[in-house]
């Protein structure tokens, strides 16, 4: 069983796809979701989930005071799910596309510096919506987790384009989830990890544009760097 863990709709359940999909676990969820609110990332946010599966992590950050919420996942399978969950918990400013990380962080980087933060531009999408990527605002916070399988290459492919001028606002907040048994992700140009958590077999990576100010480690912190 997946709930969300706090907020508006905290404590309710959600729908998980029936396979091929890796859920983070309730606790790692809200581990997470207290290091973001430490950092203070989460309310107004404008949030990307890649790899969403059932939409677990983006939709906390909704529940949580994110202003816009998009969903993207590769199986059509997954997404169903997760749109089911969007209209079950009745979220609004979220939204779910069915394609590929790479795709979708690739058409972000292209499409260019986006406008200042202010109302979501464009039609309000409900849960029924497929949407690829619009001209949103700089994303404040962004979450990766891909099946532990993914090749490095692929994954800093997508980080690459995360990178990209105009798809990060200053102060993101990049949350990779990935194997304790893989290596760091190779962070491209434009990114740097500030911190690393260990949770059983999942290890928890932040990152921020490298042109950040560097964030505050707890002193519970793995080192990163």
């Amino acid at each position: 069983m997946t709930r969300i863990v706090a907020g508006s709709v905290g404590g309710r359940t959600i729908g998980v796809p029936a396979k091929g999909t890796r859920p983070t676990s309730d606790r790692v969820r809200e581990a997470i979701f207290s290091r973001l609110e430490h950092l203070d990332v989460l309310d107004g946010a404008r949030v990307l989930d890649l790899y969403a599966g059932s939409g677990a992590l983006g939709l906390e950050a909704a529940s949580r005071g994110a202003l816009s919420v998009t969903l993207v996942d590769s199986a059509r399978p997954a997404t169903d799910v997760a749109r089911k969950n969007v209209a079950m918990l009745g979220l609004t400013g979220v939204r779910v596309a069915t394609e590929t990380a790479e795709r979708f962080a690739a058409a972000l980087a292209a499409a260019g510096p986006r406008p200042a933060p202010g109302p979501a531009p464009g039609p309000a999408l409900g849960a029924g919506s497929d949407a690829g990527p619009g001209p949103t605002a700089p994303l404040d916070l962004v979450f990766l987790d891909p099946p532990y399988d993914l090749d490095e290459a692929t994954l800093v492919g997508v980080l690459t384009h995360l990178a990209a001028p105009g798809v990060l606002a200053a102060g993101a907040v990049l949350v990779v989830e990935r194997s304790i048994r893989t290596p760091e992700p190779a962070w491209p140009s434009g990114l740097a990890a500030f911190a690393r958590k260990d949770y059983g077999d999942t290890a928890v990576y932040y990152a921020e544009p490298s042109d950040a100010q560097p964030s505050v480690a707890e002193p519970s912190d793995t080192a990163v760097g």
